[in-house]
């Protein structure tokens, strides 16, 4: 069986921990029977983690009970940027496996319901956790004019790095203004007429993540003086990412481009649509 997922950005300001964006930059995962176990890998991470103890084999011994199985991995989603390859990974491997709750399985793995949501289902999606321990994710309306800008420098930036200087406890009125804003950004990424830049003026994670990467709030910054209605960390970085109409894709990525070129900063710069469809599963 073969697994096809799209990436994801998880947060987009101040939804954080909580909304998911499926990206059409895609990862597949293929499992067959085999008489004992194999691996390959090409795309990114091609070859650095081709053994047993890869994340795809080991969702996929613990679906199969048994690690009679040859696995293939392509991706073109780049690890340790904050577009959820590993989520992204788990929830594909799970399904090409033949889990029947492949979202659960990629949840528990990866730690990130939002990234394997929007993975799963496409589109922009909120996910967490229930009161029982059982992922709920609810898609969300997104404007077909929206445009994603990716600017994607070659540093990584791990997760569990970016969440080492992320405060234990925040001002209440930080919360209240998360909650407003999210509410807002809500609101404009169903409907681009009516979204506010305000919408993405996060308080509980970016700033303090900003001294990670010392050219971010600058990048963030020039993405809107180019014409992104909004920007912001994707997920944990190192990926900035820019909301922009369809319109205005073109001179934002210009400036993204120049931007890299002028503070040499070594990366890439993307324009992708919302990847809409979520796992698609096939034969062989």
């Amino acid at each position: 069986m073969r697994a096809r997922v799209p990436a994801s950005s998880a947060n987009l300001g101040p939804g954080f921990d909580a909304l998911g964006l499926a990206l059409s930059l895609y990862l597949e995962v293929s499992v067959e029977e085999a008489d004992a176990f194999a691996i390959t890998s090409s795309g990114c991470g091609a070859g650095a983690f081709d053994h047993e103890e890869h994340l795809a084999a080991l969702v996929v011994r613990e679906v199969l009970g048994h690690s009679n199985f040859a696995l293939h991995v392509h991706s073109d989603i780049p690890l340790s940027r904050g577009l959820g390859s590993s989520a992204s990974l788990a929830l594909a491997a799970a399904a090409a496996a033949g889990s029947v709750r492949p979202l659960a399985v990629a949840t528990r793995v990866d730690g990130h319901p939002e990234n394997a949501a929007a993975s799963l289902l496409g589109g922009l999606v909120a996910a967490g956790m229930d009161r029982a321990g059982e992922v709920v994710a609810r898609s969300l309306p997104l404007d077909p004019q929206w445009r994603f800008v990716l600017v994607i420098p070659d540093e990584e930036l791990s997760t569990a790095a970016a969440r080492s200087v992320l405060p234990t406890s925040v001002p209440f009125a930080d919360a209240v203004h998360n909650l407003t804003a999210l509410g807002l950004l809500i609101a404009g990424l169903g409907d681009h007429r009516a979204f506010v830049a305000e919408a993405m003026d996060d308080v509980l994670h970016q700033p303090y993540r900003m001294g990670l990467l010392p050219y971010a709030r600058a990048l963030l910054d020039e993405l809107r003086a180019a014409g992104a209605a909004g920007s912001c960390w994707s997920g944990a970085g190192s990926t900035m990412l820019g909301i922009v109409h369809r319109d205005q894709a073109e001179p934002v990525r210009a400036a993204a481009e120049a931007f890299l070129v002028n503070h040499g900063v070594a990366g890439v710069v993307q324009v992708l649509e919302a990847d809409l469809t979520g796992l698609v599963l096939s034969d062989g």
